[in-house]
């Protein structure tokens, strides 16, 4: 198994494409059939395979996930006790649960097995920048 971490810096919520990174490592490895294991090492963020050809697609998505889970000032989040880091935090915990935190992906001669339009994406649900750390596994087969 081959293994390394990749840092993607945030600056607020969006999606952030990391396909070539990934694509980039596995051809410096010289990976050739197996397995690829991502996993992002925080609790606010995510990954995700999505559509990479319309910009739009992840303008919708993260639309859909801020009326899914509204910020902490949002009447309807009342409920919630953790906001000693402020309104965006429990909310962004909130969508990495519902979103995948880890992904498994076929690579064939070094390839990632991935459709026409797919992409590997991290996904950032907090306001403020951050630097995130995604986990690279490689296992042949």
């Amino acid at each position: 198994m081959t293994l390394t971490l990749i840092e993607v810096r945030t600056a607020g919520p969006g999606s952030h494409e990391i396909t070539g990174r990934i694509g980039d490592w596995l051809t410096g490895i010289g990976a050739a059939d197996g397995i690829l294991t991502a996993f992002v090492r925080h609790t606010s963020c995510s990954l995700l395979v999505q559509e990479n050809a319309d910009p739009d697609v992840q303008r919708d998505l993260l639309a859909w996930l801020d009326r899914l889970v509204p910020p902490a000032t949002d009447p309807a989040m009342a409920f919630l006790t953790h906001t000693l880091e402020g309104p965006d935090d429990m909310p962004a915990h909130l969508k990495a649960a519902l979103l995948p935190v880890s992904l498994s992906i076929p690579v064939e001669r070094g390839r990632l097995l991935l459709g026409r339009w797919q992409g590997v994406f991290l996904v950032e649900h907090r306001h403020a920048p951050h630097r995130r750390e995604v986990a690279l596994a490689f296992q042949p087969l």
